[in-house]
Order: C-alpha cells, then sequence, then structure tokens
C-alpha cells in the first residue's frame, strides 16, 4: 500500500525572494521532528518495516509519500504525520541543507538533459512563477531564514489545503479511523487559490544557453490547455503519435532514419490554468537545425494530413495498456488520484478514463493540431554550443 499525504504548495505559490523555499521545505520534513529527533530516526522507524518513502516538489503541489506493507498502515501513518507536523527546522540542519541543494541545483546544471525542460518552462511563463525552477536560484537557498519556512508552513500546510491518499489494500473504516485519529484536531482555513495567468503570443520566441557540449539538448514547443480542459485527452494522444513510444513519428523520423539522436519525446504536461506540448531530445551540435526542421514538420504533417485510423488506435491503445500497467503500483495509483483531485476535485477510475480516450477522433487531433501548432507559437530552449539566436529564429519563423 501507499500513503501519500499531498498539500497545494509548490514554486507558484512562492515569490522572487522566497524562490525554493518549497523544495527546501520538502528536504527539511527529512530532518527530525519532536517524536524522531533525528533524520536516522525516521529511516530507521520506516527501514525497519521494507518501507521505500520520499517527496517530490512541483510548481503546483508537493507531495510526501510512505510504500510500506499493509500491515504496516498503522506506523506509515505515524511516521508520515509526525513528520508534516511536528518537524523541529532545526537552525543547524536548516544550515547544512542549504549545501545539498545547491549541490543539486549544481547537479542538474551538468545534466543538460534535465535541465533543459526547465528553460522550457522559462521561456514559456517567465517571468510569473509558473516559469521560475523549482529548486530556486543559489542566492535564496543561501539566505532563507527558520522563519520564512515557519510562515509558508502555517499558511499552506493546513487540512484545507492537503490531500490525503491511500492506494492499495485498505479498509475504509479503518482507513478514516487513521485520518481523524492525527487529523481530527487540526484547524481548517480555505484553500489558497493562485491567480490565473495567461499569454497572448505574437511571435516566435527563443531561449539560447550557451554551453560547451558535445551534444546539444533543447525544447521545442506550444502552449496548450489546462488540466481540466475538455481536449486533454486528444493532447494525450496527440503527443503520443508525435513522440509517446519507439514506434511514434518522431522517434522514427528523427532517431530510426536519421540517426541523429539517441532519445527523442514528446509529451503533454497540464497545469491549473496552463499546459504546453513540447519536443525534447539531444543531438549532435553540428546538426541540430536538421533536428528541428524535421520535428517542424511533422507538426505541420498533423495539421496538413488527417492521421490514419490505424495509427490513432495503436497510439489510444498505448496510452490504455500503460494505465492499465499502473494499476499494479500502489504509488502510481496514489499520485494519479491526488493528481486529479488536485486539479477537478473528481476521481475519473480506469473504465471513465479509457471511454475518453476512446472518444478522440481523427477531427479532434487534426483540429487541435491546428490550433496549437501556429508559427506564432512556437518556443525554443537550446543548450549547446551557439551564440547566434537569428540562425535559430529563422528555422521557427
Amino acid at each position: 500500500m501507499t500513503l501519500m499525504i499531498g498539500v497545494r504548495a509548490g514554486s507558484r505559490y512562492e515569490n522572487l525572494k522566497i524562490n525554493g523555499l518549497s523544495h527546501f521545505l520538502e528536504h527539511m520534513f527529512f530532518k527530525g521532528t519532536s517524536k524522531r529527533p533525528t533524520t536516522l530516526d525516521i529511516a530507521k522507524a520506516l527501514d525497519g518495516i521494507g518501507a521505500t518513502f520520499n517527496a517530490f516538489t512541483g510548481k503546483e503541489f508537493t507531495g510526501y509519500f510512505i510504500k510500506a506493507n499493509a500491515q504496516h498502515q498503522s506506523l506509515a501513518f505515524d511516521v508520515l504525520t509526525d513528520m508534516i507536523l511536528n518537524s523541529k527546522f532545526d537552525t543547524k540542519e536548516i544550515d547544512r541543507e542549504r549545501g545539498v541543494i545547491i549541490e543539486e541545483i549544481n547537479m542538474y546544471e551538468d545534466l543538460p538533459a534535465q535541465r533543459i525542460p526547465e528553460l522550457f518552462e522559462f521561456l514559456l511563463y517567465s517571468p510569473t512563477p509558473l516559469g521560475w525552477y523549482v529548486a530556486g536560484k543559489k542566492e535564496n537557498i543561501e539566505n532563507l531564514k527558520r522563519n520564512d519556512f515557519t510562515a509558508y508552513l502555517n499558511r499552506l500546510y493546513h487540512p484545507g489545503n492537503m490531500v490525503i491518499v491511500k492506494s492499495g489494500k485498505l479498509e475504509n473504516k479503518e482507513c478514516l479511523q487513521m485520518v481523524e485519529k492525527y487529523f481530527g484536531n487540526l484547524k481548517g482555513k480555505a484553500k489558497e487559490d493562485l491567480n490565473s495567468l495567461s499569454f497572448n503570443q505574437k511571435e516566435p520566441k527563443l531561449l539560447l544557453k550557451n554551453k560547451k557540449t558535445a551534444q546539444s539538448h533543447f525544447c521545442l514547443g506550444v502552449r496548450t490547455y489546462p488540466y481540466s480542459h475538455p481536449d486533454h485527452y486528444v493532447l494525450k494522444v496527440l503527443a503520443t503519435i508525435l513522440g509517446g513510444s519507439m514506434s511514434s513519428r518522431l522517434f522514427i523520423q528523427v532517431r530510426e532514419k536519421r540517426g541523429l539522436a539517441y532519445y527523442v519525446r514528446t509529451f503533454a504536461e497540464s497545469f491549473l490554468d496552463n499546459g504546453y506540448l513540447m519536443t525534447q531530445t539531444g543531438v549532435d551540435t553540428n546538426k541540430i537545425d536538421e533536428a528541428i526542421k524535421v520535428i517542424l514538420d511533422n507538426y505541420k504533417q498533423i495539421i496538413d494530413i488527417k492521421v490514419p485510423e490505424k495509427e490513432l488506435k495503436k497510439a489510444k491503445e498505448l496510452i490504455k495498456g500503460r494505465l492499465v500497467l499502473a494499476l499494479e503500483d500502489s504509488q502510481n495509483v496514489a499520485l494519479d488520484y491526488f493528481e486529479q483531485y488536485f486539479y477537478e476535485e473528481e476521481i475519473h477510475d480506469l473504465d471513465q478514463k479509457i471511454k475518453l480516450i476512446d472518444q478522440v477522433s481523427v477531427e479532434d487531433i487534426q483540429r487541435v493540431a491546428k490550433d496549437i501548432f501556429k508559427p506564432q507559437n512556437l518556443n525554443l530552449a537550446i543548450i549547446g554550443p551557439y551564440k547566434e539566436e537569428s540562425r535559430f529564429l529563422k528555422l521557427l519563423k
């Protein structure tokens, strides 16, 4: 079973001065509580039952989870709620963890394949908080104080802003009793709503980060729709057709036919009020122009020529198959339920999802492609040994 506590907290809830605090706070929940004073005490309690445990911070929410044998549900509840409700935020631990997070930032700076999606989101959404890096800036990490943590905690970590999910083997009555035991006495507040963001792009945009690399990495894509949009699953299918598998169009065109890249993938990301579809790849520094042209040509083909029914069916079956496989992991199920509730405050079961996927038609794919793949909507972020922006802007235009 997996127990997860999700919180409406993330980089989008920050200001420039505290950007990075959501992620830093996530780290600090593992640094000791009044009941389990050290990191080792927390780890020993969970290692002693063979559990896996971790956390993640995103733009709009943060999650904490323990995955363990269902017979240890009580201890999982006790440890996880102890971390969330009773962490000490010891000043010495905060100072020690600064170095850990700065090294985490440095690590991603040296991993272009993982860094480039962050630059792409910065290009799409800057200067709003949706475009900021989740890990924040080093100068912020060095200057955050204990009262910054406690103020943020009091502001966002309360029952009205949390979702508790348990997946796997469970008894509803017992689970509800656990929630009442650990959270029943907490005072609730209203959830904090985010300011809605809208963007009016009038020409292609480029973000070029000059870096001496053996391989150039780039993300090319467009803004799309929020999570709750009626075309949410149309985007998923469209992304799968373009670059969601080893038989997808771009995998065949970029890797198999031209040998331009080891990896190429297209995916659709959604937020509360925004979203994007993006293709990411890493190519020889001398072949980046060709790779960009191939991707753009494939975007245009989706607009100009209807996707064959056979190809559409294959993409839908792939998505449905992955949904079924994901059900075998209670951690995946917990995250899926949390995201659905966070974005829509309702849960679609597997049958409902499959029905929505099956409803996607050839006409839907072409209609959405025409709407999003307009020249003025294109965005390109690159990490590589280049300085001349006009070279790449010409390709986009």
